[in-house]
């Protein structure tokens, strides 16, 4: 019996849905073969090579459609599936969703798809909505079961019916609980933003905030990269603030950076259950947050964190001047958000949850319990 896990996602970049996935790879069993496909390499294939986990690259499995591309990437998905022949295929983002959903399905390789946020959720441009709709409608039948890490996902997977075509189930994003701890009550503050410059991430709108609600002693670090990144920093030129913010670009030592901050923001127009709000949370941060997909379901209003409406800059103007002015509130924010990260978003909870799923899976492609490849990760 095959004891062979494939791992497929589109880009190996670093992202939520990367991030995810590594903590899949690190923590698993050393019985199990994992394997791991994308489109080039990268951070992540660097970090699962370290892992001693076979990396097979699918040149033209790429974010944007191509028709002739994504003809060519199914069939080196089909490829790879027939050279390794897995017990089970787990696919992550919308791409890889896709094409190894098929590919699955051409090769009878029972496959699982985590959705890391829908491409068809509201402030999403509305031709792009219907797209990915159609795409994921096309694709759920494909596969044996969806995993979404938000009530939010989950409920709007029913709302436009995926939960009539696929088993849908709920397993959020979770992190293990090693870290440094910040300090949120020091008096000079420094804000803390993690995040690609691309849509839907609104550093723009955290830039125009930040120039308004400032103290003279505080400091913005902006971690990631992106195509918007050169006009970011114009922005900061313009806002005159450019002396007060630093842009990191992409960073493998997030956690220490989350350890010497006092605050985190993350401004969004739309969202799934962000990893690195759970970062900030791991860290003892205050969050404020824009009140988009699953964020209110890790930060609570007043109690962990403060929600602003997407897009309203006077809003989040208000949360940074309550929270730069206020170091004892920060800490309490950040006290609460770390014991809610604790009790409900550790790794733990993820790999028993996932566990079922993978079991789940096999017992219904026909494997009788017992003797059913157990999933690669260790047992709770």
């Amino acid at each position: 019996m095959s004891k062979r896990i494939l791992y497929i996602i589109t880009l190996s970049e670093i992202g939520g849905a990367q991030t995810h996935l590594l903590q899949l790879l690190a923590c698993a069993d050393g019985d199990r073969e994992l394997c791991l496909a994308t489109s080039a390499t990268g951070p992540l294939t660097e970090a699962a090579l370290s892992r001693g986990v076979r990396v097979f690259l699918v040149p033209s499995l790429g974010r944007a459609v191509r028709l002739g591309n994504d003809l060519q990437a199914l069939k080196q998905c089909i490829n790879v599936l027939c050279a390794l022949r897995p017990a089970l295929a787990h696919v992550h983002s919308s791409k890889a969703g896709l094409l190894g959903r098929l590919a699955a399905r051409l090769t009878h390789t029972p496959v699982i798809y985590t959705a890391h946020g829908w491409g068809f959720k509201p402030g999403v441009p509305s031709l792009r909505r219907l797209l990915v709709w159609l795409s994921e409608c096309l694709a759920a039948p494909f596969g044996d079961g969806i995993i979404c890490v938000s009530h939010y996902d989950l409920q709007l997977a029913r709302r436009y019916h995926l939960g009539r075509l696929c088993f849908l189930h709920y397993i959020p994003n979770g992190l293990t609980p090693d870290g440094p701890i910040a300090e949120p009550s020091r008096e000079a503050v420094t804000i803390m933003m993690t995040a690609r410059f691309q849509e839907p991430k609104d550093q723009a709108l955290l830039l125009r905030a930040f120039a308004l609600a400032r103290h003279t002693d505080t400091q913005l670090l902006l971690v990631g990269s992106g195509p918007e990144l050169a006009t970011m920093q114009a922005l900061a030129q313009q806002l005159a603030i450019a002396a007060h913010v630093r842009f990191l670009g992409d960073r493998d030592d997030v956690p220490a950076l989350l350890g010497q901050a006092q605050l985190f923001v993350l401004a969004s127009r739309y969202e799934g259950l962000p990893i690195s709000i759970l970062e900030a949370m791991r860290a003892g941060l205050p969050v404020i947050a824009s009140s988009v997909g699953g964020v209110p379901e890790l930060v609570q209003h007043g109690v962990t964190g403060l929600l602003v409406p997407h897009s309203d800059l006077q809003a989040l103007t208000l949360a940074l001047r309550r929270l730069l002015d206020d170091a004892r509130l920060r800490r309490s924010l950040g006290e609460a958000g770390r014991r809610a990260f604790l009790a409900q978003f550790t790794i733990d909870h993820v790999f028993n949850q996932t566990a079922a799923v993978y079991r789940a899976v096999l017992t219904r492609a026909g494997h009788r319990p017992r003797d059913a490849v157990q999933p690669p990760i260790k047992q709770g």
